[in-house]
């Protein structure tokens, strides 16, 4: 286990910005950070990064935390490999209570974590063959070389060699004690029935690792090297528990900085592509490795830049891929420019050739934005006829109908006009008829799934008992409320006078926890009381615990609940940039506490009244008589306070207050 001085050290030298903006775009807002929501699909930002405060929350999900929690939640990580992936980044050594670490050994791990434990393994054994053995070096090594790779690059992309053994590694991965069911699972062996010791699925070929955003090993892609072999030239991982090639871009994890600083991503077919284009200097590249482009890959790409510039090969396969490519990234709103290289080229054997500087002044020079590149295509063998021609510009006025921002889209629909010479209007009206057609289309597909789908059960839903209880909910609401102070204004001191007119001084906590205390208040929310009880420890320990305090608690109820009260809604608006500089929460926390510490009792009354008379139902003489004697107590002490607090419970509203 790692030791609690270790932890202290990676919470005290991450920064959250920094973690959180190699998976976000994130702007300057005022004092905070924001951006599009990793985890749901928005087009307003609604996620907020506090650098001051060294936390994060999606207003859009109700999600947030610290660093370590975003890594947990945006790459499925426990808290341990979160820790250990933070520390790695920045450095820092992790130092093992062996104590404890006996006791954690014991523990079974899970299947998904011994996945990712194997292919670690295998990743390391693919690149020890490529570099230690007589085999891997004659063979796989030697055709990096023959690609002209740099043994830096190799290194950098973790690049290695599967021996010709038909089960060399099964063996090594058997003797150190992976069972034959977790290899199977993983891909990197299959048992077929006459062979029971197994087979390497990888045997004799050249193996490109694929990572995840963060780095981790997810999978292989591997090229056999034999001209005479009736196979597949490229075999990658099948899809796994951790595995799944629609979520994965190749070289996005050696890429995602560079992607970022150039808000711009270069777009690829191949694993070659994205090595040889690093190997030039070129870096902000990654692969869709093998597959049709997917929803999933854009969305990643998105968090870093909406700027994308196709590569594909000058073929007709490469002229459908980017088609294809061009829809679906207008769909997820990137901005696009496409380019194909010179027939017989590829972004592999172009970036070979040419030095970095005359690659990317040709990428940017050549490059078109996604009208001119379909028209340059699409009308290249139309010549004078007319039908041809028409058909060719419905094609464009389809994927601008794609583009989901109307000021692009009218934009992009003027281009059409002039490159075309054709009015507005008829392009305006085709673009209608296009749209129509592929609603009708998504409507057809979507009545299809629900014929084949199973009919849904009917469902009971529960009556949300907050809200139908309106003194339930009031009580709540500043039971809540008193608790965000603790943990925002904890150690403020207020200045107080006693019933002598003698002046003390007295935190934020005390005062609200010396409340809780005299009303011998049952918190009716479990997060609120586990908060407060550590707060009541902190003080018998001399120690004032607020919200930083509770941000490294591992339990999701609590760290919600302390980012709530940091990042309130407020956050989200950059006021001060329309010249609107609203007050402060907190500017008079004096008050507040006050008011609200009264207000809370007020409403702990009331919830008390209603609570003891459903009591009264089935009591007997003696237990009504007592009820009905609490109950009178209760309302003589409700009116006092209304009293004190100036509130009139007949019409909802403070009276007469001076504002």
């Amino acid at each position: 286990m790692i030791s609690k001085q270790t932890i202290d050290k990676i919470f005290s030298t991450i920064r959250v910005e920094e973690i959180v903006g190699e998976y976000v775009q994130l702007k300057r807002a005022g004092s905070n950070y924001k951006g599009l929501s990793p985890f749901h699909d928005e087009k307003t930002p609604s996620f907020v990064v506090s650098a001051a405060k060294q936390i994060w929350k999606d207003f859009s999900t109700g999600k947030g935390g610290t660093a370590i929690s975003f890594l947990m939640e945006i790459e499925n990580f426990t808290y341990p490999e979160a820790l250990r992936h933070a520390a790695k980044k920045y450095g820092i050594e992790i130092e093992e209570d062996q104590r404890e670490f006996s006791e954690e050994a014991k523990n079974a791990q899970s299947e998904r974590d011994i996945l990712y434990k194997i292919h670690e393994v295998a990743n390391d054994y693919y690149q020890n063959f490529l570099w230690e053995v007589e085999e891997g070096k004659a063979i796989g090594l030697s055709y990096f070389k023959e690609r002209e790779l740099r043994d830096d690059i190799i290194k950098k992309f973790q690049l290695g060699y599967s021996p010709e053994k038909k089960n060399a590694f099964t063996e090594f991965a058997i003797d150190k004690g992976y069972s034959k069911e977790i290899l199977e699972k993983s891909g990197l062996s299959i048992f077929p029935e006459n062979a029971p010791n197994g087979i390497d699925r990888f045997r004799e070929r050249v193996i490109f690792p694929i990572h995840s955003f963060s780095g981790r090993v997810l999978g292989f892609g591997a090229r056999i090297l034999k001209n005479n072999v009736k196979t597949a030239k490229y075999l990658n991982s099948p899809e796994t528990e951790i595995y799944h090639k629609s979520n994965v871009l190749y070289g996005l994890n050696q890429s995602k900085q560079a992607i970022s600083r150039k808000n711009v991503c270069l777009l690829v077919e191949g694993y070659m592509d994205v090595i040889s284009l690093h190997m030039s200097g070129i870096e902000n590249v990654v692969a869709s490795s093998g597959t049709s482009l997917t929803t999933e890959q854009i969305k990643l790409i998105k968090r870093l830049t909406e700027n994308v510039t196709i590569l594909f090969d000058g073929d007709n396969a490469g002229i459908k891929a980017s088609f294809r490519s061009i829809d679906m990234l207008l769909t997820e709103g990137m901005n696009i420019r496409v380019l194909l290289f010179p027939d017989g080229d590829d972004p592999d054997s172009f970036a070979r050739k040419h030095p970095q500087e005359y690659v990317e002044k040709f990428i940017e020079n050549e490059a078109l934005d996604f009208i001119d590149f379909k028209a340059e295509i699409l009308l290249k063998e139309v010549g004078n006829d007319p039908i041809k021609k028409a058909e060719a510009i419905r094609d464009i006025v389809k994927s601008v109908g794609f583009v989901q921002n109307a000021l692009k889209r009218e934009v992009y629909l003027k281009e059409v006009s002039n490159k075309f010479g054709l009015s507005e209007q008829s392009l305006f009206n085709e673009l209608d008829v296009q749209r129509q057609v592929t609603q009708n289309h998504n409507q057809h597909v979507q009545q299809q799934k629900e014929q084949v789908a199973a009919p849904p059960k009917m469902e009971i839903v529960p009556l949300d008992e907050e809200k139908s209880d309106p003194f339930l909910f009031e009580v709540l609401f500043m039971e809540n409320k008193l608790v965000d102070h603790m943990l925002m204004f904890g150690d403020i001191v207020l200045k107080r006078k006693d019933d002598q007119n003698g002046e003390y001084q007295i935190t934020v906590i005390e005062e609200i926890l010396h409340h809780f205390e005299e009303e011998q208040y049952q918190f009716l929310i479990k997060g609120n009381e586990i908060i407060v009880n550590q707060v009541r420890e902190g003080i018998q320990n001399d120690e004032l615990r607020s919200g930083n305090f509770f941000l490294t608690f591992m339990e999701e109820e609590i760290t919600t609940k302390v980012v709530d009260a940091l990042i309130p809604l407020d956050d989200l608006e950059n006021w001060a940039s329309r010249n609107i500089y609203p007050p402060n929460y907190g500017d008079k926390i004096g008050e507040q506490v006050k008011g609200d510490v009264l207000l809370h009792k007020y409403r702990y009354i009331d919830y008390l009244i209603t609570v003891t008379a459903k009591e009264l139902d089935g009591a007997d003489e003696t237990k009504y008589y007592e009820l009905i004697k609490k109950i009178t107590l209760l309302k003589q002490a409700s009116i006092q306070l209304s009293n004190i607090i100036e509130y009139s419970p007949i019409k909802g509203i403070y009276v007469n207050r001076k504002r």
